[in-house]
């Protein structure tokens, strides 16, 4: 199980650094150097909308490598995802800026951008199931909390690097080409993982499907056609996870620089230190998990979020360091009650036949609401003098939007450690 874990752990890390390092350079040089005749707010939301076409590949690359996951076993994603993510990322970093080649540049990385989202929308179905199917029942939570510690490291490893460059190179060094580096970087890490996950086995319960032939002919299909309010229940549960991942990441991380003067160093270390505290954290959740269930910690993070969000703002808003880490110390609190859990709760939402189409396509729809369009909302809604109220409203929507979904949703803990797998939810069992 330790290896199992660390090899998706590792393979989590490598695909959110590769997702991640888009991000900070979304927030931070994209939009001059892929937008120049917009405006500085316009070529922010520019760079911000190749952002989002990231998240809204991820569903596809759900669908695509769910198939081939719930088809032809789950080790396969694993290898053939990391290979999409990590070309595609060390191609961002060679794509000419729009000084060179005009609108091809926007465009490539457009389709870059893209590829990135494909390839981590098989990801996570991949390395969680990979987990999941090996724990025991009864630590199933804490096993599946080593994938969710994989982003809060590629965060950090992307983070630290554009940190590092920034702190060591000139403004227009930065510009440049330092920038770049980290998108390089990520073709080394790519190699070190697909030689890490090659030696991995394939899980027992796929194993099983295959000998007494219960895989799914077509999997998105089944799930459409029988899993589909559970589909759109988990998407919208998940949204506020994203939404204040996102906020805190890379929406307060252009906030801090361009509205409030904030130095872009300062701005990366808080962002830094609260998400590392946050995937420290990821373990000792899971814990609790296993002990108390799924959905009470997830409600509990989502109304946590729901009450944090004006709070979150205001601290943000008075650009004093101490008052900002707080603010996004909380909300990433709040993201972790419930994120830490997740890749035990999907999987046993649903039936192993579907289970890598499902929970992955759930997992990454919620993305679209929240990751995708929060950095724009947010950016539009903070244009203008004192705290933006307008992000704290659409991130508390989100969060009351997130609760009930929660809500409607049923626990899944197993009774015992010894118990076995709980049975899989249908559709008809999901209240309304």
């Amino acid at each position: 199980m330790l290896r199992l874990a660390f090899a998706s752990l590792a393979g989590t890390a490598i695909e959110f650094y590769d997702f991640f390092a888009y991000g900070t350079a979304a927030a931070l040089v994209l939009g001059p150097l892929f937008f120049p005749s917009f405006s500085p707010l316009a070529g922010t939301l520019a760079a911000f909308g190749t952002f989002a076409i990231g998240f809204i590949a991820r569903p596809v690359g759900s669908v695509v490598f769910g198939h081939i996951g719930d088809r032809y076993g789950r080790r396969p994603v694993l290898l053939a995802s990391l290979l999409t993510t990590g070309c595609a990322t060390v191609a961002v970093g060679c794509v000419p800026s729009y000084a060179s080649i005009g609108l091809a540049a926007p465009i490539l990385l457009l389709a870059l951008r893209f590829l990135q989202g494909l390839g981590l929308g098989g990801e996570w179905g991949g390395a969680v199931l990979l987990v999941a199917e090996h724990a025991p029942p009864g630590r199933r939570a804490l096993w599946g909390s080593f994938p969710q510690m994989g982003p809060p490291l590629g965060f950090l490893l992307a983070n630290g690097m554009m940190l590092t460059l920034s702190a060591v190179l000139t403004e227009r060094q930065f510009l440049d080409w330092g920038w770049r580096v980290p998108f390089w970087a990520a073709g080394v890490l790519a190699v070190g993982g697909l030689l890490l996950r090659t030696s991995l086995t394939e899980t027992p319960q796929f194993h099983e499907l295959a000998r007494s032939g219960g895989r799914a002919n077509a999997p998105v299909a089944e799930v459409l056609r029988h899993h589909r309010r559970l589909l759109l229940l988990t998407a919208g549960a998940l949204s506020i996870g994203y939404a204040v991942f996102y906020a805190v990441s890379t929406w307060a991380l252009s906030y801090g620089t361009e509205q409030l003067g904030v130095s872009r160093t300062v701005m990366l270390l808080l962002v830094m230190v609260a998400v590392a505290v946050k995937g420290a954290l990821t373990p000792v959740v899971a814990l609790l998990g296993d002990r108390f269930g799924r959905r009470p910690l997830c409600l509990a993070g989502s109304a946590l979020a729901g009450v944090w969000m004006f709070p979150f703002v205001g601290l943000l808003s008075t650009g004093q360091p101490a008052l900002m880490f707080v603010g996004l110390m909380v909300a990433l609190l709040a993201f972790v009650t419930m994120f830490a859990v997740v890749a035990a709760y999907l999987p046993e939402l649903y039936e192993p036949r579907v289970r890598c189409t499902g929970a992955a396509v759930g997992y990454n729809l919620a993305g679209v609401l929240g990751g995708a369009l929060t950095p724009i909302v947010a950016t539009a809604l903070s244009d203008g003098s004192g705290p933006p109220w307008g992000v704290a409203i659409w991130l508390t929507g989100v969060a009351v939007l997130s609760t009930a979904c929660f809500a409607a949703l049923p626990e899944t803990k197993p009774r015992s450690a010894g118990r076995g797998t709980p049975k899989p939810v249908d559709e008809q069992s999901v209240p309304a």
